[in-house]
């Protein structure tokens, strides 16, 4: 059985509205629960057995939601913007209002996001102390080095000066000044994978993430689609042994 907790902090969480929203549809007798008018939502529930109708309309209860998208270019990984559309707008079954993207895509970058409400599983996915393996393809302008995989096995310096990880680069495809590559990587820094590649004087003009740790992009997605983690999605990312960084 699950901890009681206040009506208006359940359906403030399950993203039904402001409190002070949730207060007003209470007073015009919009909010039953177990059938039963409910004026006021100070009072206490059992979100896992209680059963609350908001407009006819049964709110189901979840305490973590866990979700894949297929992030699209020109959509912003923010819970919030004032410009752009954000990564937790294309989630229109979500049931809570406190979900988050784990990590950061640029704007024009696609692929894999994880959005969920489970900070302790976002923390040991983005740990410093963790080599959680991010996979990327990328479509590269420029002449790429021929000792480029050697480069990044060595760790590259950007060009203020900061030390990456060790990456493996893998090149599928190439001509004297284009390139297409996987690169794997094991730390996320600020656009970090365009400046690898800007710091050997080429650009990347096309991304797209394509696994985290042992999440992989589910290829039945769809740019701009999404779907819930499976259990054995969620198992095997609650596993991830801890690798500490060597100093």
């Amino acid at each position: 059985m699950a901890d009681k907790m206040r009506l208006d902090r359940f359906l403030v969480e399950m993203d039904m509205g402001t409190r002070s929203e949730i207060k007003e549809a209470a007073k015009k007798g919009r909010i039953r629960v177990n059938g039963e008018v409910v004026k006021k939502t100070d009072g206490k529930i059992d979100p896992e057995v209680d059963q609350v109708t908001f407009d006819t309309r049964l709110i189901e209860y979840a305490s973590f939601e866990y979700y894949m998208l297929n992030k699209p270019q020109g959509v912003v990984s923010a819970t919030n913007d004032n410009v752009h559309k954000t990564v937790i707008a294309l989630l229109e079954d979500r049931k809570r209002n406190d979900l988050f993207p784990v990590g950061r895509l640029d704007l024009d970058t696609e692929g894999l996001l994880l959005i969920t409400n489970d900070g302790d599983l976002a923390h040991q996915l983005l740990s410093p102390r963790k080599h959680v393996d991010k996979v990327y393809y990328a479509e590269v302008d420029g002449m790429l080095p021929e000792d480029a995989a050697e480069q990044f096995a060595a760790g590259i310096t950007l060009s203020d000066g900061t030390e990456t990880m060790p990456a493996q680069l893998k090149i599928l495809n190439k001509t004297l000044d284009t390139a297409e590559i996987e690169l794997t990587i094991h730390e996320g820094k600020f656009h970090q994978v365009k400046r690898m590649f800007e710091a050997l004087e080429c650009q990347v003009v096309y991304l797209k993430r394509m696994s985290m740790g042992p999440l992989k992009l589910d290829t039945g997605l769809e740019v701009g689609e999404y779907r819930e983690l499976t259990e054995e999605e969620l198992y095997q990312l609650r596993n991830i042994k801890n690798v500490e960084r060597e100093s």
